[in-house]
């Protein structure tokens, strides 16, 4: 066992956190900015890599964080270590609405693939890196399906997601289309690609975007029924103009704006 054995507890509903009790000396690594609480003696320190010993030197770990850039995250990764002599708590919360997912790597053949900005935090030792397809129509076409984290390690791992989480075991020979921003995670072995969508009008008018990914067993599959891109989307469109107002629920109000009438 090469990463340190943490504890954890999750709370909430939609809203969720995650308690981690930390050992003596023992230490749990997470994204700037996911901090929600933690006990005094608990010393939190940010690292140039991930701390997991897995970079190598001073160039492996710029290479590292490199890497990680191209996905979106920081340079940076914070660590929270208990230099008590007590079992200590830190707590990590979830940056909008959806689940989290505990991953026990070990369980995972070490090495579980996620989307960019899914990861929380994880025990120190778990390796996170960069993932990147094979394909090229995955890579220039998957949008969110191409530069996915990867996670290696034999420890515990928190990822988040949006919505309701669904947990699809794929046998050998199964395949799955999943909108590529439903996608959350996957397990090492799952072949995945990016395939068009056919059909000029069904590219067009469908609604679903031009391409889906593809995913063929055998392996495990994550998908989340509502990606943060389609959350946002939603709330930029139901947002008023600069300067207006709307009557959320008003039969008057939408008549008042029909008849171009001022409500100042």
């Amino acid at each position: 066992m090469n990463n340190h054995e943490i504890d954890y507890k999750l709370y909430g509903d939609d809203m969720q956190f995650v308690e981690v009790e930390l050992d003596p000396e023992e230490t749990v690594i997470a994204e700037a900015g996911s901090l929600m609480m933690m006990d005094d003696q608990v010393r939190m320190e940010t690292i140039f890599g991930d701390g997991s010993g897995a970079q190598g030197g001073f160039m492996g770990k710029l290479i590292g964080a490199g890497k990680r850039v191209v996905t979106g995250e920081s340079l940076f990764m914070t660590t929270f270590t208990n230099t008590g002599i007590e079992k200590k708590h830190v707590s990590f919360a979830s940056p909008y609405p959806g689940k989290i997912i505990p991953m026990d790597l070990s369980k995972l053949d070490g090495k579980l693939i996620c989307q960019k900005d899914a990861f929380l935090a994880a025990a120190k030792g778990v390796s996170i890196g960069v993932e990147f397809q094979r394909k090229v129509g995955a890579g220039f076409f998957g949008g969110e399906g191409f530069i996915m984290q990867k996670l290696e390690g034999d420890g515990m791992a928190f990822v988040h997601a949006g919505g309701t989480i669904h947990k699809k075991e794929l046998q050998a020979g199964d395949a799955l289309r999943v909108d590529t921003g439903c996608l959350v995670a996957m397990t090492g072995e799952v072949d995945y690609n990016i395939e068009f969508v056919g059909g000029v009008k069904t590219a067009l008018f469908g609604g679903e975007g031009l391409f889906f990914a593809t995913l063929r067993g055998p392996g495990t599959v994550w998908v989340q029924s509502l990606p943060f891109s389609r959350l946002a989307s939603r709330v930029f469109a139901a947002a008023p103009e600069k300067g207006g107002s709307k009557g959320e629920g008003s039969v008057a109000g939408g008549l008042f704006d029909l008849f171009g009438g001022d409500r100042k």
